[in-house]
């Protein structure tokens, strides 16, 4: 096991680069930093924003930093110079999760403000606005194939949408608390969603039906994700239970 250690106060969010190589961290102190994920060291701090960093997406060709914040804007850092290269406005409120499409191409951002918002990775132009979440849009994934978009809310609902005509697909309902992460399985087959209420639920996407309940942790699942071969899912526990689970999805 390996530490990191730089930030000054509570690190709210991370993300790995696609080759694994990079990782970047956001946290209270209002800071973005990029490490190498190798040997742990510090490569850059940015700093720019006015609140704390809830945050963080690398885009998939490794050039581009997008940070999301409670000052209710999100940056964009070149990864190789560390400069500030736009800033988006546009949500009213907090902003609490981010992601790029496979091809790097679009930003999706939830937010507070009940919305997700979709931006051109490249100029930062805000291409659409996704409505139906009645409180904060925590959790934001673009399945692997690009064409669909999932989102988790405060509302305990996920909303499918294919996000290039904006049309809603489907809403998932079977958490009985905020659902704070959603991932897709890497053929794009099976939504996985982490709540409050302590369970990690699998969607069949085609259906949306539920597949199946892990439960295990003892208090919320703060983060859920796939391994590259889809059979094996792991899970972060927050507050008391502090712990990784690791299970077998068949």
């Amino acid at each position: 096991m390996k530490t990191i250690s730089g930030h000054s106060l509570k690190v709210r969010a991370v993300a790995f680069s696609s080759d694994g190589q990079l990782l970047a961290s956001g946290s209270n102190d209002k800071t973005v930093k990029l490490w190498n994920a190798r040997t742990g060291k510090e490569i850059r701090s940015l700093s720019g924003h006015s609140d704390r960093v809830t945050s963080v997406a690398i885009s998939p060709d490794r050039q581009i930093i997008a940070s999301g914040s409670d000052d209710k804007t999100i940056k964009l850092w070149d990864v190789n110079t560390g400069e500030q290269i736009r800033t988006l406005s546009g949500h009213s409120d907090y902003i609490q999760s981010l992601a790029f499409s496979p091809d790097g191409q679009i930003l999706a951002s939830g937010s507070c403000d009940k919305t997700i918002k979709l931006w051109d990775g490249k100029t930062g132009e805000e291409i659409s606005s996704l409505e139906g979440h009645q409180r904060c849009v925590r959790a934001v994934a673009f399945s692997p194939q690009g064409n669909t978009l999932a989102s988790g809310s405060e509302d305990h609902n996920i909303m499918i949408w294919n996000w290039q005509t904006g049309q809603l697909i489907r809403s998932l309902s079977g958490h009985t608390d905020q659902v704070t992460s959603v991932a897709f399985s890497p053929d794009g087959q099976i939504l996985a969603s982490g709540s409050d209420d302590k369970n990690i639920k699998l969607w069949d996407i085609q259906t949306g039906l539920e597949i199946g309940t892990l439960s295990g942790h003892q208090s919320y699942v703060e983060s859920v994700g796939f391994s590259p071969d889809g059979k094996t899912l792991v899970s972060g526990g927050g507050s008391y239970d502090k712990t990784v689970k690791v299970w077998q999805v068949q």
